[in-house]
């Protein structure tokens, strides 16, 4: 293997097949969540239930994270991974019941935002099992000393199926309608199921198979907050996303500030995950292993200022222009995150580390949302946005301060223990 080679994780063939389900699977679910938040909006016209999305799946992941940790280490990850992917392909066959036309003139629009909300409740159980197993099936199909580099080329597939997958949803939702829309959604998990049939069973990497649940709990938990260098890392984050959740209010943008319709909101749901996408691309030429901790802030803050300017913003390429940053940024402290994470994370532990990190990280993105739909509807759409991106900005400032351990976060000398 050449130094540096930024397609060396790539020359596995398992992991290119990791790759394409993580492709299919984040595909599909982003496309489904924006159709969702599309459906609802259209039913309610009320932007508080754009957030109640996000604290309907939120809850049940949040509570299961740990528990499922701990399963996700006790089991095969390749047949969990199944497991979980036909779950998801079960919800997706409700969505595609509840968005039927003959079903919108049968049930009123309460009952099918409730039964909507159901699913949604459920979809948040499914993420979290779904989470922790794809974060341990990675590890085990690309050796330790490549970790920094399929990071970065499995959260550029994520950013690239998270450009595809809404921008698509946004113009079928015009061409097809939201029921329509839904037999992609359900085509897709069906392909991700068949590719995970041709990676090979893994070993268990948990010595402490029947390990009683309580104990195994408290040792995941001991461990993240024991790690400064995640526990600070994923505080930071959380913080950020939680305070920064703009993203769950542009069905509001495009509909009734901006007026640009289903297309538009397509581009704008699309923008932020070109720009993470083409950042992590790139981080896979040239690697950011050096002062990763200062970069980490310097993203972190730049992405509060793209929110403030956003959320300002009243012309349409200017807010696209801000979203596209805003990705840029999100890219470059998703890929340290994921670095950190793949780095110090012992095999044994990663169900546990990974769901921990769900409840920080994957949790803050629906309480994001929920946050923005409620400052939303007692502030005004402008001011919550901004509202948002300012409270990033002292976020940021104030870690930066009393965090000089992560402030100073560089990942060469933990990379050559693993040569």
């Amino acid at each position: 293997m050449k130094k540096n080679d930024p397609y060396a994780s790539l020359r596995y063939t398992e992991f290119n097949l990791f790759l394409i389900i993580r492709f299919a699977l984040v595909f599909a679910w982003s496309m489904q969540f924006i159709i969702i938040e599309w459906e609802v909006y259209r039913l309610t016209k009320d932007p508080l239930s754009l957030g109640i999305i996000g604290l309907m799946e939120v809850i049940p992941a949040f509570s299961m994270a740990l528990f499922a940790g701990h399963i996700v280490d006790q089991k095969e990850k390749r047949n969990l991974l199944i497991i979980c992917t036909s779950a998801f392909l079960i919800l997706s066959i409700g969505f595609w019941y509840l968005t039927a036309p003959s079903i919108n003139q049968l049930l009123s629009s309460n009952s099918i935002l409730l039964f909507i909300y159901s699913l949604v409740f459920l979809g948040g159980i499914v993420r979290a099992f779904i989470s922790p197993t794809i974060f341990s099936l990675m590890a085990l199909v690309v050796p330790k000393k490549l970790y920094p580099n399929a990071a970065a080329w499995s959260s550029s597939v994520w950013q690239l199926s998270a450009v595809l997958g809404p921008a698509l949803g946004g113009f079928t939702i015009l061409w097809m309608g939201t029921h329509g829309s839904m037999y992609i959604i359900i085509g897709f998990i069906i392909c991700a199921i068949l590719i995970t049939l041709k990676i090979s069973r893994k070993p268990i990497m948990n010595p402490k198979i029947g390990e009683p649940v309580i104990q195994s709990l408290k040792e995941g938990i001991k461990f993240v907050f024991g790690t400064k260098v995640i526990f600070g890392a994923l505080t930071l984050d959380m913080i950020a996303v939680l305070f920064g959740g703009a993203i769950a209010l542009l069905p509001i943008y495009a509909m009734d500030i901006l007026h640009v319709g289903p297309e538009g909101f397509g581009i704008m749901r699309a923008a932020p995950a070109i720009g993470s996408f083409l950042t992590m691309f790139a981080v896979a030429y040239f690697p950011i292993n050096k002062k990763a901790g200062f970069k980490l802030f310097v993203s972190i803050f730049c992405f509060g200022i793209s929110i403030i300017v956003f959320g300002l913003s009243t012309v349409f390429w200017l807010s696209v222009l801000a979203l596209f940053i805003s990705g840029v940024t999100d890219g470059i402290s998703m890929v340290i995150r994921q670095t950190i994470l793949q780095l110090y994370t012992p095999d044994n532990m990663r169900g546990r580390v990974a769901s921990v990190t769900n409840m920080f990280v994957g949790s803050s993105n629906e309480l994001g949302a929920f946050e923005s739909g409620f400052t939303a509807k007692i502030m005004g759409t402008v001011t919550a946005v901004v509202f948002g991106g300012t409270m990033t900005l002292i976020t940021v400032t104030i870690t930066a301060f009393t965090s000089p351990a992560l402030r100073k976060l560089d990942f060469t000398a933990q990379l050559k223990k693993q040569k």
